[in-house]
């Protein structure tokens, strides 16, 4: 390509082509596919601005969900994706009482007051204790008369309380702590946070003029505060926020109850088509009974899916088909879009009526990440790069001497047998055919 000259001046060569130039020529691309040139860059890395829209309401300062797979999120995955500014959607490939027990573990984990704390009575044993370390990851317990919130508080029971207990069916009433430290009903988390620095106590009971019981703050929730600004949570009660999946069968609008019950922000319907008549049932249903619950629908990969969804009132939407790590879709079924292209053309529309975009599949590098922005989406679902951390579900094993985690696609029929068949529209088949290993 040559130089014009006009003027005396050189005109510059355009080197590529605009976004909307690769993409109007009706071809489909993958990340893979396309580059993107460098430009003049004239601010610092600490201008860089994260901040993203998940759905219509709910902000993130980074761009990034944790996908609602068994192998990657369940509460722990869904907690630290919240605190580093992300969010994380829980599985359900579970009952629903499982997965509104996730929600309730991410609920409490980080909410400045708790207000509903896990309490015993002094007829508990130690053994309650180590349970509830063991189920919720923590082991200061207040001790109210009869082991319910609002009833008048004796004490307390912390890890110094009983690490040093060699018969773990000791009484709760004879090692609790009954010097108590407590805040008043009705004081400001400041000031709970101004008494937990002074005593230097790990928890601090908030009780009423009769002495009962109303909330707990915790001193863990102070350093979060502190390491985590960029963290996901409601700034009203300081909690993290955290979604879940749900399906388009009737048992799920059980499941959807069960997850407002426990205080779920936003769902996903999780199906590998979302453009059917059963999800669009189930949108207005949630929209119907939960209007200012969030939701988002998917997968699709075109605009015409996306149409048919944003009609039926969904506040985000998930895009990709058959294009993740380990997912098959693509070869099984011949229905799919190249991840690229899909993102593209499907932002662009959602953009006009002001949905988000969520590019689900397809990333397996930083740079990819990078493109899914790059070409509209919102933020991006991760499932294989996460899969393995330490976060992540499962146990380490060892093979060849390296330690892994299993990590497996929905659509696998291992996953297909404990539930997954329902995001395939599968789970009354004799023959189940695998979507993913």
């Amino acid at each position: 390509m040559t130089s014009s000259t006009t003027n005396n001046k050189i005109t510059l060569p355009q080197d590529g082509l605009s976004v909307h130039q690769v993409f109007s020529q009706q071809n489909g691309y993958t990340y893979d596919d396309v580059i993107i040139l460098p430009g003049q860059i004239n601010f610092d890395v600490d201008s860089v601005e994260l901040k993203t829209k998940l759905t219509k309401t709910i902000e993130l300062s980074v761009p990034l969900v944790s996908s609602p797979m068994d192998t990657v999120t369940e509460a722990n995955m869904a907690i630290n994706m919240a605190l580093l500014g992300g969010i994380g959607i829980i599985h359900y490939n579970n009952t629903k009482e499982e997965q509104a027990a996730e929600v309730r573990k991410v609920k409490r984990f980080k909410n400045g007051f708790i207000t509903d704390p896990v309490t015993l009575s002094p007829n508990h044993k130690v053994t309650d204790i180590d349970q509830i370390k063991t189920k919720h990851g923590f082991s200061g317990v207040p001790i109210t008369e009869d082991g319910k919130m609002g009833s008048k508080l004796v004490g307390i029971v912390t890890t110094r309380d009983v690490d040093f207990v060699k018969d773990r069916n000791t009484s709760v009433k004879d090692v609790m702590t009954t010097d108590l430290v407590v805040g008043h009903d009705g004081c400001t988390l400041e000031q709970a946070n101004e008494i937990l620095r002074k005593t230097k106590k790990g928890k601090l009971p908030i009780v009423n003029e009769a002495f009962e019981l109303v909330a707990l703050a915790s001193r863990d929730d102070l350093v979060k505060n502190r390491d985590f600004p960029l963290a996901t949570k409601n700034f009203s009660d300081k909690r993290l926020l955290v979604g879940a999946a749900v399906g388009t069968r009737d048992s799920d609008r059980e499941r959807l109850e069960a997850l407002v019950a426990a205080g779920v922000d936003v769902v996903i319907i999780d199906s590998s088509q979302g453009d059917s008549h059963y999800q669009i049932e189930m949108v207005k249903y949630v929209k119907k009974t939960h209007p200012n619950l969030q939701v988002i629908g998917g997968n699709i990969v075109t605009a015409r899916q996306a149409a048919h969804l944003i009609e039926a009132g969904v506040d985000g939407l998930r895009v990709g088909m058959g294009v993740g790590s380990i997912c098959t879709t693509q070869e099984v079924t011949a229905v799919g879009r190249p991840q690229a292209t899909a993102v593209y053309n499907v932002s662009k529309y959602a953009a006009q009526y002001g949905v988000p975009v969520i590019a689900d599949g397809g990333v397996r590098t930083i740079g990819h990440i990078i493109k899914a922005l790059t070409f509209g989406a919102s933020a991006v679902m991760m499932g294989s790069m996460l899969a393995g951390t330490e976060e992540a579900p499962g146990e380490y094993f060892y093979k060849d001497g390296i330690r892994l985690k299993k990590y497996r696609g929905m659509g696998s029929l291992e996953a297909m047998k404990k539930g997954g068949d329902h995001r395939y529209f599968g789970e009354n088949e004799r023959i189940k055919v695998a979507q993913g290993p």
